[in-house]
């Protein structure tokens, strides 16, 4: 009876969102408002308060479309040359990934470089973050509503520990881990900071932050020991940010944007969003592809975020496959740059997106990696094989290594008079993903043997595809993150820089003049927002079955503290395997 009337809330739910879905998709066919039209002088505005993705979903039709990295970085590039853009104003204050804040920063100095101007305005910098101010750093001006404050200091990265937890709950943590420093595992089964844990993320911080207050200080024309006290020395007042020369004006937000457009020249000038720019240029020239995969590496098809039912953006092995081989079929395809911003996580799918990058340079197309904020585990396995690697000198990457494991709640459950039994035929292994039981022998030592083997396969693939020997592949392996920087010393990447340098060397591989105009292309194409409701408008039974699933795991009699370590635990044991636990940044 339960689960029918489950089934029939799930229907009634399935038929309201169709019906608020059809008033959506009819409102944007009949009560959308005309374009605006725009004089000839304009400025460009970017709201990056709300932080930014690394690469474009398409448009959203449940709120606003978030800015991405390569978004900004590809208009700016356009804008410079555009007569009809004066400047770029930006909206400051919140922290984004530092791989993010620096290529962002790359993107501004470049505008710049053609005599427009860059205004940045925030009503605090109340962020702690060093990357709040970095990203911003390299504009003309920078302005700060006065009565505020100038927290910013420098980075902080939090990782949390289960393993207390699951002592006190009894429960049982069987972990497996490629190696020492596969540093997710700890989460689960220490207390705190094993010692290669503490001096793997003492090195990434100290790297990330040195990067970021050499680049601010050569903004600011400062020294950098003296960005370094005074960050250091924070907090400090808007007034005393002012008079150190962390900031150039004090005003209010109307105030900044007057004096924005007055710099443009012409009365009449208006501002326009980042996301609403494309230049009316039409541009002819060779195709290089452009192929993104952001958020972890699952099985199957990508999501965008933009379901109505939740879930964050993911990488798909199927979509990205299929994307690759949309562009080897495609004539007009000389090159494709593949961008991937993933902390990692199914090992087949991994797999699956690497053979693509195979498939392409066996058809003749060289495959150009810029890594994003981060290209961690399977995020650097996809990567291994392709003609030029671009990392950020603050992107995350490396973590070559494999973990899996589960939390059994046996114990756990008995102690509120839960019990769980199972009857098994065939053979031992059958139990192994049991969430209740704890490996036996046999299933450690088979499963473990499973681990032995993909960070062998892992290895050797980043020996061959880098050309570095194996013995000093196992020595920079372990399962350890570096920065791009880092990473560059060790030879896991070829050059530093962002999507514009990983074009330039796409050019290059595909013979293509360094001067010449290119289109990149997406694969796949960005489904627009009527695209997206058509697709919402034909919800399966299988949709309406998730809402029965979830509410049933709402309805779960794990204790609180241990319920996202199982979840957790779930996915890393059937298809998280290359999946790097990058800690907070704050």
């Amino acid at each position: 009876m339960r689960h029918f009337l489950l089934t029939v809330f799930a229907t009634l739910i399935g038929i309201i969102l169709f019906l608020i879905l059809a008033f959506i998709f009819l409102s944007l066919f009949v009560f959308s408002s005309p374009k605006e039209e725009l004089p000839d002088n304009y400025v460009l505005s970017l709201d990056l308060r709300g932080g930014v993705i690394d690469h474009s979903v398409g448009e959203s039709i449940f709120g606003n479309t978030p800015n991405s990295v390569v978004d900004i970085v590809t208009k700016l590039d356009v804008a410079k040359n555009d007569d009809r853009v004066k400047g770029l104003f930006i909206r400051a204050g919140n922290s984004v990934a530092p791989a993010s804040a620096e290529e962002i920063r790359l993107a501004i100095n470049d505008f710049r470089s053609s005599g427009k101007y860059v205004i940045a305005h925030a009503q605090g910098f109340e962020d702690t973050s060093v990357m709040s101010y970095h990203v911003i750093s390299a504009a003309d001006e920078i302005w700060q509503q006065d009565t505020t404050g100038f927290s910013v200091s420098g980075l902080r990265s939090e990782s949390a520990f289960y393993g207390g937890v699951a002592k006190e709950f009894d429960a049982q943590v069987n972990m497996v881990q490629f190696h020492e420093y596969k540093n997710a595992a700890n989460t689960y089964k220490e207390t705190g900071y094993t010692e290669a844990h503490k001096e793997a993320t003492t090195a990434m911080l100290t790297s990330l932050y040195g990067n970021a207050v050499s680049q601010i200080a050569t903004d600011r024309d400062m020294p950098k020991a003296e960005v370094e006290r005074l960050f250091e020395g924070s907090p400090h007042s808007a007034e005393g940010a002012l008079e150190a020369g962390l900031i150039d004006k004090l005003g209010h937000l109307i105030d900044a944007q007057e004096y924005a457009k007055e710099k443009a020249g012409d009365g009449e000038t208006k501002f326009k969003s980042i996301a609403s720019y494309s230049s009316s240029e039409i541009k002819m020239g060779p195709v290089i592809a452009f192929i993104g995969g952001q958020g972890p590496v699952v099985m199957g098809g990508s999501s965008t975020g933009n379901s109505p039912l939740g879930g964050g953006i993911s990488m798909g092995g199927d979509t990205l496959a299929n994307a690759f081989e949309a562009a080897i079929k495609d004539d007009k395809v000389e090159a494709i740059v593949f961008r991937v911003s993933t902390p990692g996580g199914s090992a087949t799918a991994s797999d699956q997106i690497h053979n693509a990058t195979l498939r392409a340079q066996e058809a003749g197309k060289p495959v150009i990696v810029s890594m994003g904020q981060y290209a961690a585990s399977g995020g650097y396995y996809v990567s291994t094989h392709a003609d030029k690697i671009v990392a950020m000198p603050s992107t995350i990457t490396g973590s070559i290594g494999v973990l899996g494991g589960k939390i059994a709640l046996e114990d756990t459950y008995a102690r509120i008079g839960y019990n769980v039994e199972a009857t098994d035929v065939g053979g031992s292994y059958v139990g192994v993903y049991s969430a209740d039981e704890p490996f036996t022998q046999l299933q450690l030592a088979g499963y473990t043997e499973q681990m032995s083997h993909i960070y062998q396969d892992f290895t050797g693939k980043v020996a061959d595809g880098r050309d570095i020997p194996l013995n000093q592949v196992l020595e920079i392996a372990k399962g350890r993150v570096w920065t791009g920087e880092q990473a560059l010393d060790r030879g896991l990447v070829d050059e530093l820089g962002g999507l514009q340098t990983a074009i330039a060397l796409a050019k290059e591989a595909a013979d293509i003049d360094a001067d010449a105009d290119i289109r990149l292309r997406p694969f796949p194409r960005p489904k627009s927002a009527q695209e997206q409701l058509m697709s919402l408008l034909n919800m399966s039974v299988e949709s309406q079955q998730d809402l029965v699933e979830f509410q049933k795991l709402l309805n779960s009699p794990e204790i609180k503290a241990l319920i996202q370590a199982r979840e957790d635990l779930d996915r890393l044991a059937q298809g998280n395997e290359l999946k790097a636990l990058l800690p907070s940044l704050k």
